[in-house]
């Protein structure tokens, strides 16, 4: 829970300057772009955030990257701010959190449909400009295959879940007759 608050708040910190010089998507891409080479590369996130390493060796690792990576100068400045705070180790949750953010502001919801085989382009685009007209948002879809579904689809947007998944219906219809309510 604290590091969700600690995540929400670098990240608005982050998008309030985004908002103000009209940046925010850039810095959406350099921090997804520094928040995947950390996450993928295993000892540099150990280098920079174990505290069983000094302080100043850290920092050194930290911005030998940063001007490897060359990101914009507030990019910069605020990933060694995370350093120096202490808060370093929550850079893809902060990532995390302001995706989410900078979605809000540009009307993108985010929508993940799991079905039990893999869907058609076509049908894909229906849901998409299904859940749109719903929403109101424009919708940006993830697929996953969950052959335990046996077919339909699952529906996830934020905490909301449409659930139309043939196993739903088959254990509905058990608990069902089990109740004695029959057909």
């Amino acid at each position: 829970m604290i590091n969700a608050r600690i995540a929400r708040r670098y990240a608005k910190a982050l998008l309030a300057i985004g908002r103000e010089d009209g940046q925010a998507d850039t810095y959406k891409e350099e921090l997804a772009g520094f928040a995947r080479l950390v996450d993928e590369n295993k000892e540099l996130e150990m280098a920079i955030s174990n505290p069983l390493y000094d302080a100043e060796s850290r920092k050194k690792v930290l911005v030998a990257v940063i001007e490897k990576a060359a990101p914009s100068k507030i990019m910069s400045s605020f990933l060694s701010l995370l350093f120096d705070k202490g808060r370093i180790q929550h850079l893809g949750d902060i990532y995390v959190y302001y995706e989410k953010l900078t979605d809000e502001l540009a009307n993108i919801i985010r929508a993940d449909v799991a079905s039990a085989i893999e869907l058609p382009d076509e049908t894909v685009e229906k849901i998409k400009a299904s859940l749109s007209e719903q929403t109101g948002k424009q919708v940006t879809v993830e697929t996953t295959v969950d052959p335990s579904l046996i077919g339909g689809v699952v529906t996830k947007i934020g905490d909301l879940v449409l659930d139309g998944s043939v196993r739903t219906q088959l254990i509905s219809l058990k608990e069902s007759l089990q109740r004695g309510e029959g057909i």
